[in-house]
């Protein structure tokens, strides 16, 4: 049987036995997961997710780059149109050990600088080599986008492959206290 098969196949299965019809298009918990493309870490699995609790967005890492910051305004706007004010109200980052972003940054450094929008010479402040560092980092350029709400609850996870189970690196917490506000 082909892969294609297999799939369609698949995806009948899914229709009749778990398809949930009248989903809405906003996730009913409000919250966007962004992870990794690595096939071990499909955030919906790791995190227990069902169908419309949350968007989940997978690129290179998990990683906060341009691109990403960029999807998020959109989905910002499409939030709005949809009647919900302000969008997500909770963003999960989802950085994960064992990464092949590592690989990349020992062998293509330039595309990796390409993909994160930085020169070459600016990845080691990105903390591409540590997962818990990186989450760190990830959420301080997501703190610096003044395109985002600053009610958005941000959370840092990585997951360790070897293990399944996921490490809280940054509680939940806003993104920016609202102008006017002392911790």
């Amino acid at each position: 049987m082909e892969f294609l098969e297999q799939l369609t196949g698949r995806n009948a299965h899914f229709a009749e036995t778990a398809f949930v019809p009248g989903l809405k298009m906003m996730p009913s918990t409000g919250t966007i997961v962004v992870g990794c493309v690595d096939p071990r870490v499909d955030p919906a699995a790791v995190l227990g997710l069902e169908q419309g609790e949350a968007a989940v967005i997978r690129n290179v890492g998990g990683r906060v780059t341009r691109n990403l910051i960029e999807t998020l305004g959109i989905l910002r706007v499409v939030a709005q149109a949809a009647g919900r004010e302000g969008g997500v109200r909770n963003l999960v980052l989802l950085h994960h050990t064992d990464c092949g972003i590592i690989g990349c940054y020992h062998h293509e450094p330039e595309l990796l600088a390409r993909h994160m929008g930085v020169e070459p010479g600016a990845l080691d402040n990105l903390a591409v080599t540590d997962p818990y560092k990186a989450v760190v980092k990830d959420i301080a350029i997501l703190k610096a986008t003044a395109q985002l709400a600053d009610t958005i609850v941000v959370t840092g996870l990585v997951y360790a492959v070897a293990t399944g189970l996921v490490e809280t690196v940054a509680a939940p917490g806003p993104l920016r206290l609202p102008p006017g506000t002392r911790k």
